[in-house]
């Protein structure tokens, strides 16, 4: 298995320069959110093409290799459908997503407006994906994952690459982790430079529960933030990545992902999804405590989000 590494990230930064944003950095008093820390820094991806940081890993791997004729394909319902749809629309290709009966016709809709064939089979994700690659083998199309695939960890590591670029490294970084393709590309630019720690929901702890476990494992998936962060596993890059060079992960309770959501939205006025406040969470409620003098990045991930809903 071939790992992501600070040189990848670097290539990926530099193949995708004119495909994704470079999302604002908000560098913040730690008291203009109630935190005791001398900064908080909040990397707003959730500006990003197509509404998360997931466009970055998508656009890397199409960039990375030839396209077929029949174009990509995915089965993914959340975050990772959209920003395949919305790269394989900007690159000119066909694209397929395969979608449980459990999505939401908003989210069908969303994605047929950015011109996917949208594929509804199965009660539930895993029925979906064996639709999805059955017809992958039968097409050939471009098989893409949302989290565990080299390029798509490469590209998500971009942002941090990119925070770098125009900060430094802060004192710790805090991920929200689902199949944890995010946190694997972060800790891969960051190389143990500075102290990355994973945040993860109570109702769907992949990591934490891999951790406690010492293998990766299957876990329930449930909660305020199972739209964005479902993964019922890590993935196996996210835990190889782990092992040496993600300091510590957390888990916080639904109630506080939704204050600390609640809390962007007031504060901020940040209208972002619940995995997006995953690390501003943590803080909060006390379940990372740094030192006064630290500066603590959060990234806020994806926009995936009915605003009618934080009023």
């Amino acid at each position: 298995m071939q790992i992501p590494d600070r040189s990848a990230v670097q290539a990926a930064h530099a193949r995708i320069a004119d495909d994704v944003r470079r999302t604002p950095l908000w560098r913040l008093p730690g008291a203009a959110l109630g935190l005791s820390v001398q900064e908080v820094w909040l990397k707003l991806e959730h500006l990003q093409v197509s509404g998360s940081f997931k466009a970055r890993g998508m656009f890397n791997r199409m960039r990375s290799q030839p396209i077929p004729a029949a174009g990509v394909i995915i089965a993914s319902g959340g975050n990772a459908g959209i920003a395949v749809a919305c790269a394989a629309q900007s690159l000119g290709v066909p694209c397929e997503v395969y979608l449980p009966e459990v999505s939401t016709p908003a989210k069908r809709a969303r994605l047929a407006a950015l011109g996917a064939t949208v594929v509804v089979h199965g009660a539930a994700y895993p029925e979906a994906l064996a639709a999805c690659l059955e017809r992958q083998a039968h097409t050939g199309a471009l098989l893409m994952h949302a989290y565990d695939q080299f390029e798509v960890v490469a590209g998500a590591g971009t942002l941090a690459a990119e925070m770098e670029q125009e900060a430094g490294l802060p004192d710790r970084i805090l991920v929200s982790v689902g199949g944890g393709g995010l946190i694997a590309g972060i800790a891969a630019w960051c190389e143990s430079r500075t102290r990355v720690e994973a945040v993860e929901p109570e109702l769907a702890p992949t990591l934490h529960a891999a951790r406690a476990a010492g293998h990766p494992v299957d876990v329930s998936v449930g909660g305020v933030a199972a739209d964005s962060l479902g993964a019922r596993r890590i993935g196996e890059l996210a835990w190889a990545i782990s092992q040496s060079q993600v300091a510590a992960s957390h888990v916080v309770s639904d109630d506080a992902i939704k204050r600390a959501q609640q809390r962007l939205w007031s504060q901020m006025r940040l209208a972002v999804e619940p995995a997006a406040a995953l690390p501003l969470a943590a803080l909060v409620e006390g379940v990372v405590r740094p030192e006064a003098h630290e500066r603590v990045a959060l990234i806020v991930c994806g926009a995936n989000v009915d605003p009618a809903s934080l009023t």
